[in-house]
Formats: C-alpha cells, structure tokens, sequence
C-alpha cells in the first residue's frame, strides 16, 4: 500500500519505519528542512533500539521515503497517518493546531478518495473536528479514523510490529477494510484488531496509560508505607503480582513515572473529564503522588548530609525518564538535579543516550562523565534515577576507591539489600530498610 506519515517525531518515524518493513510504500514528511536533509542522509534524531537496522534496510531498498513537500506526500498515498505533536497546554488540555492545521491543507490537496488516520495521542471527539477542518476545503471523498499507538519507547519497535492489539475507530466499512488489510501482517500470530467508534478508539488510549499510571503510583504509595512500617516492597511486590487479576507488570516502586505519554495523557483525561463536569479523584491523585515521588529521595540525601549540600559533588547515574531511550521529557532525575543545585551541590552525571540531550537543558550547570564511573571519582554520594542495565552489575570495589564515602541513594531498587550490607555501603532505596 501507499503510505505517507505527517511528522517525523517518535511516533511518525517508528510507524513509518515500520510501514515499510512490511512491503509499503512510505513517505515521512516533516516542515523541518534540516530535520529531513539529515534523515534523508541516514541519520535517526532518536534513540530506539532496533530502529536503525529497520531504518537503513527500508531506505536502501527504496521503501521509505522522506520528504517536506506535504502535497507530494498527499498525492502519493492511500492512507495518510497524522503523527502530529498534541502538547499540553498549562490546563492539561491536548493543543491540537498542529493536526487541525494539517487537516485543513489537506482538504485543498486531495484529488482522490483518502483515509486520514489520527495517530498522535488526542482527545474524544478530535476526529470529528479533523473531519470538519478537512471539509472547509474537500473536494472529494474522505475517511477519518483513530488508530492510537500503544509503543513503549525502548520497546517500540518491537511494540509494533508485533502488537498485542491494535485498536481501530472508524464507522466506515471502506476505511475498515483499508486498515484492515495494512495491519494483517502484524497480526499474523492471532493478535486481535479492535474496530470500534472513533470516540471510544480515542478514549481508550488515555485510559490504558492512565491506569498504568496508576498502578505505578499505587505502588509508590505501598513502597512508602513500607518504609514506615518496616515491611519490604519486594516481598509485597511479589506477593501481589502473582495475583493474575492483578499481574506482574508496572509494580515496581521507584522515584515516579515520567516521559512523553502518562504525565501528558493522565493531564489530558482529567482535563477531558473536567470540561464534561466530571471529578476524576483517582486520576487527581495519581497526579499528586506522582509529583511527591519524584521529591521523595531528597529529603534521604538531606538527613544523610545533616541539610547541608553545599559543595557536595554528587554522581547521577540515569537521565532518561526510563532505559533504552533517550527522552528526557518529566524524567523525574531532573527533579532530583534541581533540587540538588538549588542546594549548592555540584552535579556529575551519566546516562548511556541521553546526556546530549541533557546538556540541551542544562549546559555547564552540570558535568558530565564518558563513563558510569567517571562521575564517581572523589564524589560523596551516588544517585540512581534510571534502570539502565548497565548499572546492574558493577564493580563495587572499584565504586568504593571512586567514592569518597560508599553511600547510595537507589531510585530505582537495583541491589539487594544484603549484599549490599555485605559490601560495607550505606544505601538508601525505596520500600525498604535503609542499611
């Protein structure tokens, strides 16, 4: 099939990408005259494992095409994805000029019958708003349907080419046979395609991400009435998860979620709910406990240090708000570097992918190491905000002839708690005993 995505973000460079691994003829189109001079040069402005591979094969082979002539992209495809940016605004409300910007152009360019996908993450009812922008121009026959993504960055890939559902909303049986048949070699192993209404296909995105926002923040709740009644999160963890009614996933305490989507999405149903003048109390304090866990381990590091930051050098080990990603975006580690230069401590930090994009924000206000290690020479503390799994393993010999003092401030509950009483550190983690 002739495919062209609007926007070359995460979203609109994995679809893309991976439309065309599966035989499609795909277009990317952007407005960003450098952005594609450096992707039609072979270079990805993202971090995603796997991507390249799929990124370069496409391209060499002809498949996967980029371009900033919206017409061309317009006139060449069947099914046109809007992978717009919706940021939200201060009231959590999704700002949706982008799409609706692109939807009134694209009515003045179609010449034929075509199915406008919204792809990006949108509120209900922004179908029918597409569809009303596309109509101020609309010569011909169109279709709009909602097809949310449901990719999780570091996973995407993977996410994508073999779903665990793919959710359709369209109340057309041309539009539904289109999508159909573009999705069937994804769902070859038996996976279902959900076809439903526009509005329940938009809905249904922000409430899946709300409520694994809420099973994460949930658990931050029982982590920190661990800690006050002495209990271990890892043994409740385990204890919960092998529920089935409950599951296994999203039950890991830490310093709060971040990224592109739950902090976005949950902010966006709440807003949704609002202006239907409904009071969504679960969401409101997922939002709120969110928010306190990513302040939570300062106060552990200001006891430890009798309030007393100033000139401290502090090792940040994780940027991104998860591994495998190099997006910053409400990575709850910034939370924790505010707090600690507002302190007057001297930040050292390293992060596999996204220390270039941390520079971005903070320029010299912090420094940087090539390695994990780096950043560990003479410091008095080490703080652990992001899972990666090089982190897993290391060598705490070496750490303790780095470190000034073996203290560890773990976000993310990557060590055992014996063994680390065994190795001699003073550790700080989250749910647990501090040793």
């Amino acid at each position: 099939m002739k495919i062209s995505v609007i926007g070359t973000g995460y979203v609109g460079l994995v679809s893309g990408t991976c439309f065309a691994e599966t035989g499609n003829q795909v277009i990317c189109v952007d407005i960003d005259d450098q952005k594609v001079n450096k992707l039609q040069n072979g270079k990805i402005p993202i971090y995603e494992p796997q991507l390249d591979v799929l990124f370069e094969r496409n391209v060499r082979q002809g498949r996967l095409s980029f371009t900033t002539s919206l017409e061309k992209a317009v006139q060449e495809a069947d099914i046109i994805f809007l992978a717009l940016p919706t940021p939200p605004g201060e009231d959590g409300s999704a700002d949706l000029s982008y799409v609706l910007g692109v939807a009134e152009e694209l009515g003045t360019l179609m010449k034929t019958y075509k199915v406008i996908v919204d792809k990006s993450t949108v509120p209900v009812g922004t179908a029918e708003k597409v569809t009303a922008a596309i109509n101020k121009n609309a010569q011909v026959a169109f279709d709009v349907v909602s097809n949310p993504e449901f990719l999780r960055e570091g996973f995407a890939v993977e996410d994508f080419l073999k779903p665990d559902r793919v959710v359709i909303g369209t109340s057309s049986e041309k539009a539904k046979k289109m999508m159909e048949e573009l999705y069937k070699p994804f769902v070859r192993q038996g996976n279902p395609i959900y076809f439903m209404d526009e509005r329940s296909a938009e809905l249904t995105k922000y409430a899946a991400n709300s409520f694994l926002a809420t099973k994460i923040s949930f658990m931050n709740e029982i982590a920190n009435i661990c800690e006050l009644l002495e209990a271990n999160v890892d043994k409740v963890r385990i204890g919960i998860g092998s529920d089935n009614r409950i599951g296994k996933r999203f039950l890991f305490p830490g310093i709060g979620y971040g990224g592109s989507c739950f902090p976005k999405d949950v902010k966006a149903l709440i807003k949704s709910s609002n202006e239907a003048n409904y009071d969504f109390k679960i969401l409101k304090a997922v939002e709120e406990v969110n928010a306190y866990q990513k302040q939570s381990i300062i106060p552990k590091i200001k006891n430890y240090f009798l309030n007393n930051l100033k000139g401290k050098n502090i090792a940040i080990w994780g940027l991104a708000f998860k591994p495998d990603t190099d997006d910053i975006r409400e990575a709850p580690a910034f939370e924790i570097i505010n707090n600690l230069i507002e302190e007057g401590a001297l930040v050292r930090a390293f992060d596999p992918e996204a220390m270039e994009n941390t520079h971005s924000v903070y320029g010299d206000k912090i420094s940087f190491g090539s390695n994990a290690y780096e950043v560990l020479k003479n410091s008095d503390a080490l703080i652990i905000a992001t899972e990666w799994s090089v982190f897993r393993n290391p060598d705490f010999d070496k750490m303790s002839e780095l470190l000034k003092e073996k203290v560890i401030f773990d976000g993310r509950n990557l060590y055992d708690l014996e063994k680390m009483t065994t190795l001699g550190y003073r550790y700080f983690s989250v749910g647990r005993k501090n040793i």
